[in-house]
């Protein structure tokens, strides 16, 4: 061959090299990344792996939701759960404290708020024995939905058993920790007061009903951090289907 021929050949291997290392670097920069990692296809989520991220979700939200509100003040002193003296005896409160029973309407308090931790001790079980129920498509709703939408799933679906189980363990909890002993002064010196309407509130009600309410408002805060926050999405699953969305 002619040196002419092989130094043209030679040339045009040389042009044909820079063109591709341009397309190369064109089209990273098109792409908005290393074409090494744009080559490398991530397998589309599958609806199973939906439902178990849904699942591992709530049953972290629920798990860290129990552990704070059952510790002690984990009412009490958390202002977003703190259950207050019943709202529909206010005037009861105001006119306690107006004899001077301020003091014993505090300690009423604290033993509510005490109760509803003590019960808060036995949720997570009934929790994550209806997050075993969640089915594919309702994950795959929750998934597509806003950032308390599997808590708002759950609230929806389990609130009335969450109930019938939750009334007695918070019962046993109000008796724990006495809390009749500090209720009946309060009653009966509030019934004694002249031209007050009498009465008596179901506090196993009013206690169970905050402490359901208290305890799904955690959980809503726990799912909104899985789904926003990457340092929440504490395993290789949880980071597989929120990871994208945060």
């Amino acid at each position: 061959m002619k040196k002419s021929h092989i130094m043209a050949a030679l040339f045009c291997g040389l042009a044909l090299q820079a063109c591709s290392q341009k397309l190369l670097k064109d089209l990273e920069k098109t792409a908005g990344g290393d074409l090494g990692d744009i080559l490398k296809t991530e397998k589309p989520l599958t609806e199973d792996e939906v439902a178990r991220g849904l699942r591992e979700a709530l049953e972290v939200g629920t798990n860290n939701s129990s552990g704070k509100a059952s510790a002690i003040d984990g009412f009490n002193k958390n202002p977003l759960i703190h259950i207050p003296f019943p709202p529909e005896a206010e005037k009861m409160e105001e006119k306690l404290r107006a004899i001077g029973m301020g003091k014993q309407v505090d300690e009423f308090t604290l033993t509510l708020n005490r109760a509803a931790e003590e019960a808060a001790k036995k949720s997570a079980p009934i929790f994550i024995d209806a997050i075993k129920k969640m089915t594919i498509t309702d994950a795959m709703g929750i998934l597509k939905g806003s950032n308390n939408q599997a808590t708002s799933y759950l609230q929806e679906k389990t609130t009335s058993q969450l109930h019938d189980t939750f009334k007695p363990v918070v019962h046993d909890a109000t008796e724990s920790v006495n809390l009749t002993k500090y209720w009946s002064p309060l009653i009966q010196a509030y019934n004694k007061i002249p031209m007050v309407e009498k009465m008596n509130p179901d506090l196993d009600e009013y206690v169970t009903q905050q402490a359901m309410d208290g305890l799904f408002k955690l959980i809503a805060q726990e799912e909104e951090k899985i789904r926003t926050n990457p340092a929440a999405q504490v395993t290789d699953l949880l980071k597989r289907v929120f990871g994208k969305k945060s």
